[in-house]
């Protein structure tokens, strides 16, 4: 499965990082390398590198969950290479709206594949909402996870201080559902079908 390759390079390429600062200050994103001197391979590369093992292993648990049924799902729609394509745009999208914010700002800095996955995630949860999902081992509707994760993503976007990109997570959250939609109208009444319908499983 395409999605245990993207799961293997994400990890070989952060723990290169981690090895090797001069390699992980090449692909951070930086505004500042993009604006003046056009790496916009930053856009992409910054969502292949971590701050650490838990911010790593975080995202690709996730990604390992989440990543397999849409994977199926997109390859019978768009094909197996769809659901790469996928990611990748999930990856420079995501990211978008605070490059954008920041792109004059010599101090700021960005990684991780967060935007991405939560792309993936919420692109699980429009196909099965009510689908128990594990948070800090707790059994939690997936619904219900989306609204709290939104909610608090915008507050924590708003408030700032964390050091987490939250404007990422709220980007890619919007682009997985939207992409869905496009590739498969039906998907909206689908989700409204089963949202009308709660089934714990």
């Amino acid at each position: 499965m395409l999605t245990y390759v993207l799961i293997a390079i994400t990890v070989l390429v952060s723990w290169q990082a981690f090895e090797k600062p001069r390699l992980l200050e090449r692909m951070i994103l930086w505004p500042p390398a993009i604006d003046r001197h056009r790496q916009y391979d930053r856009l992409v590369t910054y969502g292949f590198i971590h701050a650490d093992w838990q911010h790593l292993l975080f995202n690709m648990i996730t990604l390992f969950f989440f990543g397999r049924l849409i994977e199926q799902v997109m390859s019978q729609w768009i094909g197996p290479v769809g659901f790469v394509l996928f990611y990748l745009s999930a990856i420079v999208i995501s990211i978008l709206p605070t490059y954008l914010r920041h792109r004059h700002d010599p101090h700021y800095r960005s990684l991780g594949a967060s935007g991405a996955v939560s792309a993936v995630l919420f692109a699980f949860i429009l196909l099965s909402p009510w689908s128990l999902i594990f948070v800090f081992f707790l059994p939690m509707p997936a619904i219900v996870y989306a609204v709290a994760y939104v909610a608090y993503s915008f507050w924590m976007d708003r408030r700032g201080g964390d050091n987490v990109n939250h404007s990422a997570h709220l980007s890619g959250a919007i682009y997985g559902v939207l992409f869905m939609l496009l590739m498969e109208p039906r998907v909206g009444s689908h989700f409204l079908a089963q949202l009308a319908n709660p089934s714990f499983r």
